[in-house]
């Protein structure tokens, strides 16, 4: 039986198939119009800069960085296979052999990619961590960080997002999994300590980490940087609703997942401050 499911977000609806429906015919067609419609988008959503952004003449501080963060937005905006060296290049200015020479391939700039924002990620959870006192507020740190991605770093986070399934596939002793692995193990760890310090109810750890880390991945699919719910807005949600499944006293969970309370300014605090000024773009 062929799968499919719909997420409705908060300027629409987007259709998404899997990897079975996704060999039918009918399924080519409208994952096509879906790429279409997120890609118009978030075209246009990167294309007026903001944080996290990157615009078209832009580059970080080498040539190796500037290459990456064109085809970060090109696979925020395209997807991985609607993404070539030759759009890299005619953008920055400088020759294929150029990106060759610091990537070799498309898949080594994505893997970069990958290991890049997941390293990121990671640091910034365990500054969150350690800001918070309690395992309550280190996890409702995390769960608002997750959609404030979305504005905060969006480029990164959008190609990440559109790619995850294909990271999926990667060799399990490979550096992107066991990084996954330690981001999961974060939360893992932060529901065990919420557990036995009397915080949480008992519950299957596992797939809790599993079902918050899976959550914020389709984000990109339907949330809308400019709709009618700012990221803020959208994040205290997602803490309403997995803090208040979790809570054995629910008395804290307005301010936590109050969207202009002080945890998330600091939780904002946190994942901007390795923003950086993109600079000129590289030597031909």
């Amino acid at each position: 039986m062929l799968d499919y499911f719909e997420i409705n977000g908060c300027c629409g609806a987007v259709r998404r198939c899997d990897s079975a429906h996704n060999a039918s015919t009918d399924c080519a067609l409208s994952q096509r119009l879906v790429d279409q419609s997120v890609g118009a988008r978030v075209s246009g959503n990167f294309g007026r800069g903001g944080a996290g952004s990157v615009s078209r003449r832009a580059a970080g501080p080498g040539k190796s960085d500037a290459i990456l963060d064109i085809f970060t937005r090109h696979v925020a905006e395209k997807g991985y296979d609607g993404t070539s060296f030759s759009d890299v290049a005619s953008e920055l200015g400088i020759s294929q052999g150029l990106i060759v020479h610091h990537y070799g391939t498309k898949a080594r700039l994505l893997d970069a990619l990958h290991l890049a924002y997941m390293r990121r990620r990671i640091a910034e959870a365990e500054r969150i961590v350690s800001e918070f006192p309690t395992p309550t507020e280190q996890l409702a740190g995390l769960l608002h960080a997750a959609i404030l991605y979305q504005v905060h770093d969006r480029n990164r986070t959008v190609a990440f997002q559109r790619e995850v399934a294909r990271f999926a596939q990667q060799d399990e002793n490979s550096e992107g999994r066991k990084l996954r692995r330690q981001y999961i193990g974060i939360l893992h760890s932060l529901l065990d300590a919420g557990t036995a310090a009397g915080e949480f109810r008992a519950v299957d750890t596992s797939i809790r980490s599993l079902l918050i880390f899976g959550s914020a991945q389709w984000a990109w699919t339907w949330f809308e940087p400019e709709g009618r719910r700012s990221a803020a807005q959208v994040g205290a949600e997602l803490v309403d609703l997995t803090l208040g499944s979790l809570l054995v006293n629910r008395k804290s969970l307005p301010r936590l997942s109050d969207p202009d309370g002080e945890l998330v300014a600091t939780v904002i605090k946190i994942i901007t401050a390795a923003e950086v000024t993109p600079k000129q773009a590289p030597d031909r």
